[in-house]
Order: structure tokens, then C-alpha cells, then sequence
């Protein structure tokens, strides 16, 4: 299989976008799937995602006409797009970084990155953010996300490419590790 990454541009991915999405949710799959693959938490609309991607598009893995994988992009002016993700928002920026709060730096959110399951293990989600890095670095100073502590898996694979957890936090749903890829 051969992909490519690139920035999404049409209404059909961002349907493929909620397709994946809705297959990998944790709500959607077994606890053992969970912990072997990983999942995702939230399930978004069309609507919201339209409005995501007119901020800033969100990078995507295709082959051929598949998707292969996608990472949301969610700056800021994104947190009154997503209400459940407010709190989130808000709590990054009273974060501690390097000895400032992360509201102090150009910062921005992965919304949620997810690797269709017939894509996983070729380097899908590494390219993934290695397209973000490309296409947002020199704007933003690093990019920001959390991850459920039992997420073994996307920890890892976030670990692998150059994040770092910089606070744990315990909420209703479940206990995050908040971590960072540094850019600057």
C-alpha cells in the first residue's frame, strides 16, 4: 500500500474523517481492541469539522482513494467550535512549560489522530505528524494534545515521535496525560 499525506480538501474525506472516526471510537469497539489498537474519545459532525478544517485544515493519509489515517487540527479559535473541548482548551493554557504557562507560546491542539486498522504498523501515524510539522511549525512553537493514561498504545506511538508528558490530570471521563512535541 502506498499513501501520501496531504491537507484536507473536500467534503468527501472529511465524510471518510467521520467514518474512521465513528469505527475507532471507544464507545464502538471491544476493551480488548482498545488496549491492542487503541481508540479515539470524541465523535464530531460534519458541521463541526467543516468549520475546524476553514480555520485550518487537519492532515490526512490517503491511498489511492482510502483514507489511511487523519490528525485533526484544532487552534484555538477552535474551542468554541467543540463545547466538550472548552475545558480542555482552557486548561492548557493555565499548563506550566519551561517555566511559563502554555499561553504564553504559539501552541495549537491535535483534535484527535486515528490510522484506519489496514494501515497500522507501516508509518502512517508517524508521517501523520510529520506532515503537521511541515505545515504548521513555522507558525506555532509546538503542538499540544492529551491522551487517556490507559491509551498505552497512543502514548507510545506519541512518545516515538517526539512528545513529552508535561502533566497528568484526572476529569469525570477518565485520567490524561497532557504532552507536547517542542517545535521552537
Amino acid at each position: 500500500m502506498a499513501y501520501h499525506t496531504t491537507t484536507v480538501s473536500t467534503d468527501a474525506e472529511l465524510q471518510q474523517i467521520l467514518q474512521l472516526q465513528a469505527e475507532n471510537l471507544r464507545t464502538n469497539i471491544s476493551a480488548e481492541t482498545q488496549q491492542q489498537q487503541g481508540f479515539v474519545s470524541l465523535q464530531h459532525t460534519l458541521p463541526v469539522l467543516k468549520q475546524m478544517h476553514d480555520i485550518a485544515p487537519s492532515i490526512i493519509a490517503v491511498d489511492g482513494d482510502q483514507l489511511a489515517g487523519y490528525a485533526l487540527t484544532m487552534p484555538r479559535e477552535c474551542s468554541h467550535i467543540v463545547p466538550d473541548l472548552a475545558p480542555m482548551f482552557s486548561s492548557f493554557d493555565q499548563t506550566p512549560w519551561n517555566g511559563r504557562l502554555l499561553s504564553e507560546y504559539r501552541f495549537y491542539v491535535m483534535g484527535q489522530i486515528c490510522v484506519a486498522e489496514a494501515w497500522r504498523g507501516q508509518g502512517v501515524f508517524d508521517a501523520l505528524y510529520q506532515q503537521h510539522k511541515t505545515s504548521y511549525s513555522k507558525g506555532f512553537d509546538c503542538i499540544v494534545t492529551e491522551i487517556a493514561t490507559r491509551n498505552l498504545r497512543s502514548i507510545r506511538a506519541h512518545e516515538r515521535v517526539g512528545f513529552k508528558t508535561i502533566h497528568v490530570h484526572q476529569d469525570e471521563l477518565d485520567e490524561w496525560a497532557v504532552v507536547l512535541w517542542d517545535w521552537s
